[in-house]
């Protein structure tokens, strides 16, 4: 990779699976390479598939098939800017129709259990609006929400 930062994402056999996924799923998405092990190793044979170089969205990533000591958690995750509700909807059903579990305030599991937050646009300027009692408003509603609903995160900024 020519990236001097790369995202190591470590999966129990699955990754080239999930880079796959990642790049039918989101735009300007690619898997790079798949590297093999050259010898035996702790969670897996030589000629097993050891890493996966893939990009998510340009953010140059490493699957590092690691084995099942280490499981993802929501300490990490990818938040993606969408810019209306027909794309915040196709990503958001994509993971979570694909083995994926819905979460709250737009976060989402993939099966990997690696986590999303399908973030519209309209929210994170809302959430941000300097009028704190306009940010307050829609803050309140996203917290009742899964996926975000952009109408009524329209609605509670309008008030």
């Amino acid at each position: 990779m020519g990236s001097k930062n790369t995202i190591c994402l470590w999966y129990d056999g699955t990754a080239q699976e999930a880079a796959q996924f990642y790049a039918e799923t989101f735009p300007d998405s690619a898997v790079k390479a798949v590297h093999h092990a050259p010898g035996d190793y702790p969670s897996g044979k030589q000629g097993d598939v050891l890493t996966v170089e893939f990009t998510v969205m340009g953010i140059p990533c490493l699957g590092l098939n690691g084995g099942p000591a280490f499981k993802h958690n929501e300490a990490f995750s990818f938040q993606v800017a969408t810019d209306d509700q027909a794309e915040t909807d196709r990503l958001w059903n994509a993971i979570v129709s694909n083995g994926g579990q819905e979460s709250a305030c737009g976060w989402c599991k993939d099966k990997w259990g690696l986590s999303w937050q399908i973030t519209p646009r309209v929210l994170t300027d809302a959430i941000a609006d300097p009028d704190r009692a306009v940010a307050k408003r829609v803050f309140d509603a996203m917290m009742q929400m899964g996926k975000i609903d952009i109408a009524k995160i329209e609605a509670a900024r309008r008030g």
